[in-house]
């Protein structure tokens, strides 16, 4: 299952921006979320998800590259629990 809707639903709750009027592919900084907001949003995401995003990743600014990392980083850490 992809992040997506949950990074929607984050955004909405957060920024009170209606996760309907979202470009999955835009950049976040183009649909109203500044620098230092979206810095705080990753810590958000971490914090969700229980994961940490890596700083080399961390240049990835639309939600449907963040819902791509995150579920590569979620699958990695769940294959990491059942080992």
């Amino acid at each position: 299952m992809s992040s997506l809707k949950q990074l929607q639903h984050l955004i909405q709750e957060k920024y009170k921006i209606d996760p309907a009027t979202l470009d999955p592919d835009a950049s976040m900084l183009d649909q109203g979320i500044d620098s230092l907001a979206l810095a705080e949003f990753l810590f958000d995401i971490e914090d969700h998800f229980g994961i940490d995003f890596p700083d080399a990743r961390a240049d990835i600014n639309s939600l449907a590259g963040l819902a791509k990392v995150i579920d590569e980083l979620v699958a990695a850490k769940a294959g990491a629990g059942a080992l």
